[in-house]
């Protein structure tokens, strides 16, 4: 990796410098679009301590799920659980510290890390629990609550195609989280089904560009299903 060009060639170059007690911002919603070799090679370094930013916490055995298998996560900060019996049991037990967070105000807290906003004003969640203790601001006659953004110290997101210098396209529901997640850590590791040259990819259609990005790497994915209806025949 040198000047513009942001391609590594190993999982261990990657995820070079990540720390036990950090904090991972993760793109992906339920297993769709998620950076699954980035968080194979979290579990296989043994990283422990972490705070995981994620909507979820994938499911057992995969995603983010399995970071759980050797009690590598400290807490969560997701909008939305329940598919993952592990999660469960080390929540319950006390193991596993938990923050929920609307989903709209997880997305915002990581938009506002990467747009520099330390702190941005919402409805969602006032008079609830999710209000309590924060500072409460009266806007045309609407209460708004105070919601602090999330910077992290890696971000790690999955995208579609790349450039060398970074320039991403997400593709379809895959982009959910990983525009934003993109933008909100101190070091940004993308991977991706593949890279092309600069100058290869539209730029009406970059969905995050390469000043955000610091890593860059090409894999294969399993892409699995997360859960699989059919009709009866």
């Amino acid at each position: 990796m040198a000047g513009f060009d942001k391609v590594v060639n190993t999982y261990e170059e990657a995820m070079a410098g990540l720390e036990d007690g950090m904090t991972v911002i993760a793109g992906g919603f339920g297993i769709c679009g998620i950076p699954e070799n980035l968080i194979n090679q979290i579990k296989k370094m043994g990283t422990k301590e972490l705070t995981i930013i994620s909507n979820n916490c994938g499911i057992d055995g995969f995603g983010l799920g399995v970071l759980l298998e050797d009690r590598q996560i400290k807490k969560m900060v997701s909008s939305y659980v329940g598919e993952n019996k592990l999660f469960e049991e080390q929540l319950l037990s006390g193991q596993l510290e938990v923050e929920l967070t609307p989903q709209g105000t997880l997305a915002e807290k990581m938009r506002a890390a990467g747009a520099g906003i330390p702190a941005f004003y919402t409805a969602t969640g006032y008079g609830t629990d999710i209000g309590k203790g924060k500072d409460v601001r009266e806007f045309n006659g609407r209460k708004y609550i105070l919601e602090e953004s999330i910077p992290g110290d890696f971000s790690i997101v999955k995208a579609w195609k790349a450039d060398r210098y970074g320039n991403a396209i997400y593709r379809n529901t895959a982009m959910n989280f990983n525009p934003m997640a993109a933008t909100a850590g101190k070091i940004c590791v993308m991977e991706v089904e593949e890279i092309v040259e600069p100058g290869e990819l539209d730029p009406m259609y970059i969905h995050t560009p390469g000043i955000y990005v610091d890593r860059l790497i090409q894999g294969t994915f399993e892409k699995r299903i997360e859960k699989r209806t059919v009709r009866e025949g």
